[in-house]
């Protein structure tokens, strides 16, 4: 519930005759009662058989005072909901909106996966490659110590399926550890991803390649590698060109790390007042917000880097539908990610039983009796940000993005309102025909100004937690941004 207003009159009530006591009273009864029954502000249009969604929506934000939300649904490859909840700046109360921006995190591995496939399926390159036939550039090595290498073993399938032989739960996880890697390498921190890459190759693995399953952010940073070497393209030039617009995709593009040189429409992030050491080397080691450099968002492009509207992502993802009129992938191989399970512990039990899921392409994924039929979903993570991304058998599609990952009873939010967003949709029986893809086929019509967040003192204040009791006044659209542009799960 948002806390009530401080009402202060100037009468003093005992002044006043009798009857206007009443009066009064009744006032500020009718205001505290108005303020109590307040939730969060709702952007985007809605139809009255979605009010479940609304009421799931605002109910859950304005409880559990998450700063911000938007939530996308789509039902036969239409857009059928699309509304933002909250706030994307706090103190200066600009709204979500539907076309907001997010930062994704993890929603960015099924992206990759795609580009990945994708380029199987013109030639330029095979699951069962290793992947030093495609980084030879980027880690050269003569023929023998290649032959020799632990990574001669690591096929691109391997780092698809997280089962490449990295775990960051034994050793570290060096998406996360760029001082480290820049002062091993004595360059200039935040280290690129060709340099992580270069730095790990000197490292030994963790567990046999192919021996079992361990997320790993790095797999997937090597995979955006091995597009561009496959394409001869920029990882984000491939993934745009072949990937995001053929669906219609037009706002998304890679994020920035420093609150500076944030993305035109994108929200801020929340993060509990936490604050940590700076990696840039500009403020190196100096306490920042966590979500504005303790780590950096540019080196994580294909494990975690993109930033998304949830209407974008949901085109996206209807792309993987069977009745996609804009499909992603070839029939045989959308049958490859709902159907090919890992081969050995990622994929089946010690006594040979399949699991009843198991992470396949890019997606964790849930088998259904039906053969090549399979519900698929992500979760993502970062210091400000849990996000969700559902694709059903049943032509659902939907995403929902927090611009906080402070937790809702032990859970972040993104896993919190898994299970309710399935639950109200099944409730609902009878489905808008109107499609509101088209409602957005430009970005955010009004974005936030930059122009008052250059400064690298924009406190920790500005970001706190106790900032964000959800404010009842009426709140502002953000405007036009003048400056273009925990941990991952």
């Amino acid at each position: 519930m948002p806390p009530l207003p401080n009402l202060t009159f100037r009468t003093h009530l005992s002044g006043m005759p009798n009857g206007w006591v009443g009066v009064w009273v009744l006032i500020v009864a009718i205001l505290c009662v108005a303020t109590c029954q307040a939730g969060p502000p709702m952007t985007g249009a809605t139809a009255p058989q979605l009010e479940p969604l609304d009421k799931l929506l605002t109910s859950f934000v304005g409880d559990h005072k998450i700063p911000g939300a938007a939530l996308a649904v789509s039902r036969k490859g239409k857009l059928v909901y699309a509304r933002g909840c909250g706030f994307a700046d706090v103190s200066k109360q600009e709204v979500v909106e539907p076309a907001s921006l997010f930062r994704i995190a993890s929603l960015s591995k099924p992206i990759t996966a795609v580009a990945v496939l994708q380029l199987m399926e013109r030639g330029k390159l095979k699951l069962e490659d290793p992947i030093l036939q495609h980084l030879s550039v980027l880690v050269p090595m003569s023929e023998a110590d290649r032959q020799a290498h632990p990574w001669q073993k690591i096929t691109i399938r391997h780092c698809l399926h997280h089962t490449g032989g990295w775990d960051s739960k034994a050793s570290f996880d060096p998406m996360f550890r760029p001082i480290l890697i820049a002062e091993a390498l004595q360059i200039p921190s935040p280290p690129a991803a060709i340099n992580i890459i270069r730095f790990m190759s000197t490292k030994p693995i963790d567990f046999p390649v192919g021996d079992r399953y361990a997320y790993s952010n790095f797999g997937y940073s090597i995979l955006g590698r091995i597009i561009e070497q496959a394409s001869g393209q920029t990882y984000e030039q491939y993934v745009q060109e072949h990937v995001l617009r053929p669906v219609g995709v037009k706002s998304a593009r890679l994020g920035k790390t420093l609150l500076k040189d944030c993305t035109p429409g994108e929200v801020l992030y929340y993060d509990a007042d936490k604050t940590g050491p700076s990696v840039f080397a500009e403020t190196l080691k100096q306490k920042v917000p966590t979500p504005y450099g303790v780590w950096c968002l540019e080196s994580m492009d294909a494990n975690g880097g993109w930033v998304f509207s949830a209407v974008d992502l949901v085109r996206f993802a209807t792309g993987l539908d069977e009745s996609s009129q804009k499909p992603l992938l070839q029939p045989a191989t959308r049958k490859l990610v709902l159907s090919c399970r890992p081969a050995g512990p990622a994929g089946f039990e010690a006594n040979g039983k399949p699991k009843p899921s198991f992470y396949g392409f890019g997606w964790n994924t849930r088998p259904l009796q039906a053969p090549d039929h399979a519900h698929l979903w992500h979760h993502g993570a970062l210091d400000g940000v849990s996000t969700l991304m559902v694709h059903r058998d049943d032509d659902f599609d939907w995403v929902i993005l927090f611009n906080t990952r402070d937790k809702v009873d032990g859970k972040l939010p993104s896993s919190a309102i898994d299970i309710p967003i399935h639950k109200t949709v099944d409730s609902i029986k009878i489905w808008p025909e109107t499609d509101l893809f088209s409602t957005f086929e430009q970005p955010a019509r009004s974005l936030r100004v930059a122009e008052s967040r250059k400064s690298s003192a924009l406190g920790v204040e500005r970001l706190s937690r106790n900032s964000y009791e959800i404010p009842l006044q009426v709140s502002k659209p953000h405007q036009t941004c003048k400056s273009v542009e925990n941990r991952l799960s």
